[in-house]
């Protein structure tokens, strides 16, 4: 639910439970070698807490479960997505391990990150976390959790814990898995672990250019034979075509025109979109185009997260024809659909 001043309600059970880190992210001022850089400014960052709050922006109630340092860093983030309207009171702040820190250097061909993560708090994450009164009843209580392949990268008990909310979770329970492949996390570690997560999903998300990396084809078809345990695979290739394949065929969706200011996070905001069409019982081609309106928003803006357009404007372009799709654009002042005025 949803209340007058658009926050989530707190006093009901999250619908969506997003398990991960959020990290600290140091944004140069100016671009350049980072030797270079005068000044920073502070954002936060993290695969699943974007989610979380690209569903908590579309009104659905969402918690971020992770963990986080005793620290001004680790406070932020807490602060920042409860203000976001994502529930955060199962978040453990760690006494001991600092929060997860990226830096992200710009440069003239586009952005590159720097991560400051070993050793983290959320590297501590395992499956005791089940067993804790408030994190134990989200996860009982919630309709989606959203997993992604970064956590099983942190660590043994971080994909000890993965592990243990697929065995674990309950009937008519959804388990949605985003690939997200981050190869510099998997040196010394083993990626093969990842398929049998994927498909143990209800929900598998995978970009086309990840998962050749990862399970060495990015063809629908083929990925459909390689994972056969989900009821829905989702997959974006090179040109950010959205391809779904379910248990009645095969939908895609081709994505709006977009002015990118910056690629950061929009995988995330796509994943937040759909999802939300799913829990809402959207059709395949509906989920899509909520999941491509949630990742324009996220491209246009410097940082990882863009709030959605208004909702009429979103629900008049989910029900829209293919040439009226096709003819809105997406820029820095708004959406634009043809024959109206933009979206702010």
């Amino acid at each position: 639910m949803v209340n007058d001043r658009g926050k989530v309600d707190m006093g009901r059970s999250p619908t969506a439970v997003c398990v991960g880190e959020s990290m600290a992210a140091l944004v140069p001022d100016q671009a350049g070698p980072l030797e270079d850089v005068a000044t920073f400014h502070q954002s936060i960052g993290g695969a699943e807490s974007n989610v979380a709050r690209g569903l908590a922006a579309l009104g659905v109630r969402a918690a971020w479960v992770g963990r986080v340092g005793a620290d001004g860093f680790g406070r932020r983030i807490i602060r920042r997505l409860a203000a976001d309207g994502v529930d955060t009171s199962a978040v453990v702040v760690d006494p001991s391990r600092p929060t997860g820190l990226y830096v992200k250097e710009i440069g003239l061909e586009g952005s590159a990150l720097h991560y400051y993560r070993v050793g983290s708090a959320a590297s501590a994450l395992g499956p005791e976390l089940l067993d804790d009164d408030t994190a134990g009843r989200m996860f009982a209580d919630a309709d989606l959790i959203h997993l992604s392949g970064i956590t099983a990268a942190l660590s043994d008990s971080a994909l000890d814990l993965l592990q243990a909310i697929m065995r674990r979770r309950r009937p008519g329970q959804l388990v949605s898995f985003d690939l997200n492949w981050r190869p510099a996390l998997w040196r010394g570690r083993d990626p093969s672990v990842l398929r049998p997560l994927l498909n143990a999903a209800d929900i598998a998300l995978l970009g086309a250019d990840e998962a050749v990396q990862v399970l060495g084809t990015g063809a629908p078809e083929t990925l459909r034979a390689l994972l056969p345990g989900p009821a829905t695979l989702v997959i974006k290739d090179d040109a950010h075509l959205a391809t779904t394949i379910d248990r009645t065929g095969v939908t895609t969706e081709l994505p709006l025109t977009v002015e990118v200011v910056e690629p950061v996070g929009a995988g995330d905001a796509f994943a937040a979109g759909y999802l939300a069409g799913t829990l809402r019982g959207y059709d395949q081609r509906r989920r899509l185009r909520l999941g491509h309106l949630m990742a324009a928003a996220t491209l246009v803006v410097p940082g990882d997260h863009g709030a959605p357009p208004p909702i009429r404007f979103i629900e008049a372009l989910l029900v829209s024809s293919p040439g009226e799709w096709a003819a809105t654009t997406v820029s820095v002042a708004g959406m634009h659909r043809a024959g109206e005025r933009e979206a702010q």
